[in-house]
């Protein structure tokens, strides 16, 4: 596949997306979880959303199209954005948000486990920005939003490699940012503190309120929390926002 050819004649992201249809919006790991709850929000907000996991969901919703995808296998990925082109012929937003944990002791940690939580976490989002970026730059518009996660800033133990994966999210988007920007693309980062999901069901009670102990607003985050950053980096207006990762819960 060819590389897409940079411009030097922008100077920076776009403000404002071209005028036209209603904004496509592509989220990853919509089944259920945060995935699916911004998904069903983004679709009420009247944009056409496409959403992808490796198993079908037992819900849809107008204006949705639901792709099953591993984000890491290449060739999916590249056939899920050859529907996008082809059914919408545009991409404006791309949320990130497909992530797995492995929260054991590094003693504990089975290579196998290193390799899939790198695999979807880490290369699952560079495939998704690298093929959302191509889209995005034939009308020199788009805002991609990545997940990293307050693990790696406070350095969790039993949470090695999961932290590991998302640090690499961090620096991925600071590049991007400055990769992408020729083509009037934003790229950055929410962080969350743990949301009441399947991810950090498994984690012992005592574990997760000394880790909610340690941050400026000692509480469970929410979905709404996570959406109002997401929010603010797909605005039009926050065309001159990128390469930031906002971490919540004051870590």
């Amino acid at each position: 596949m060819s590389e897409p050819a940079v411009s030097t004649s922008n100077s920076g992201p776009a403000n404002r997306p071209p005028e036209g249809d209603v904004p496509v919006t592509l989220i990853t790991g919509t089944r259920k979880g945060i995935g699916r709850y911004l998904a069903e929000q983004f679709v009420a907000k009247g944009h056409q959303v496409v959403g992808c996991s490796r198993q079908a969901p037992d819900w849809s919703a107008p204006n949705y199209l639901h792709i099953c995808c591993d984000v890491s296998d290449e060739p999916a990925v590249l056939q899920l954005f050859a529907t996008i082109r082809q059914r919408f012929g545009r991409l404006d937003h791309l949320i990130n948000n497909a992530g797995i944990a492995s929260m054991n002791h590094c003693l504990l940690t089975p290579v196998d486990t290193v390799r899939r939580v790198l695999d979807t976490n880490v290369v699952g989002s560079f495939l998704f920005c690298r093929e959302a970026a191509r889209l995005m730059q034939r009308r020199n518009y788009g805002r991609i939003v990545n997940f990293s996660t307050v693990a790696t800033p406070l350095k969790l133990e039993g949470e090695a490699i999961y932290a590991a994966s998302k640090a690499a999210i961090v620096s991925l988007t600071e590049v991007l940012a400055r990769e992408l920007a020729p083509f009037g693309i934003t790229v950055n980062a929410v962080g969350p503190t743990p949301i009441e999901t399947d991810l950090i069901r498994s984690v012992p009670k005592d574990k997760m309120e000394r880790l909610i102990a340690r941050q400026a607003i000692p509480r469970y985050g929410t979905f709404e929390d996570v959406l109002n950053v997401i929010e603010f980096f797909l605005s039009p207006r926050s065309g001159f926002v990128t390469g930031q990762n906002v971490y919540l819960g004051g870590v």
